[in-house]
């Protein structure tokens, strides 16, 4: 796999704000999610990839080619985010997925069984595993949560309130997998996401 260019620019060019890119498996409920966290100072370019490369290693590998010629300036804050799910992907795909990621300076935002859970964690600390996506849902749509959830909703704006929750739902589940040497990319860590990571980040961006 070839490596995403990074560019270097001299000194006498006008400074510009970091872009993130996130290539993700092509979903409409991450794009409408993240397009959220856009502001004139956090400059997110979501690069959807075509289904044939939603396993994990595909993705982390098709990074470059899924960037093309949109500009990449790691030495002027630029980030590469792969998002992705648990789905069918064995522990030898994940794996293979991490080390490209690292290998290449990339961040991974992972969630297993499936993004959804990022949303659950707004209303409860789910530590018992889930079976799939769909099990997800089922208890994202219980009574006093997300009742009416569709994956084409916006639903940014009503989980707000609720994100720091959230964030240390999330941030709490890894550091008890961590505490018994459980590794994260792995499919029996279920449930876990480590999406709190990117949008900690984003936030931290959206008004500088």
């Amino acid at each position: 796999m070839s490596r995403v260019k990074e560019i270097n620019r001299n000194s006498k060019h006008r400074k510009r704000n970091p872009v993130v890119y996130l290539i993700c498996e092509g979903s409409e409920t991450e794009i409408r999610y993240f397009k959220r966290f856009r502001t004139r100072y956090c400059h997110i370019d979501i690069l959807p990839i075509p289904s044939q490369y939603k396993a994990a290693d595909k993705l982390v590998q098709k990074v470059s080619s899924t960037l093309g010629t949109n500009p990449y300036y790691p030495d002027e804050g630029d980030q590469i985010w792969c998002v992705f799910d648990r789905d069918e992907n064995t522990d030898e795909m994940l794996k293979k997925a991490e080390t490209l990621a690292n290998k290449n300076g990339y961040h991974i935002a992972y969630s297993n069984p499936a993004f959804e859970l990022w949303f659950l964690l707004h209303f409860v600390n789910q530590t018992t595993e889930l079976a799939d996506c769909n099990a997800v849902i089922r208890q994202l749509k219980q009574k006093g949560r997300l009742e009416n959830y569709e994956k084409s909703q916006d639903i940014y704006r009503i989980l707000l309130e609720k994100q720091p929750d959230a964030i240390k739902r999330s941030e709490k589940r890894v550091a008890e997998l961590h505490s018994k040497n459980q590794e994260i990319l792995v499919r029996k860590s279920n449930p876990v996401t480590t999406v709190s990571e990117l949008v900690k980040y984003l936030n931290q961006h959206r008004g500088s």
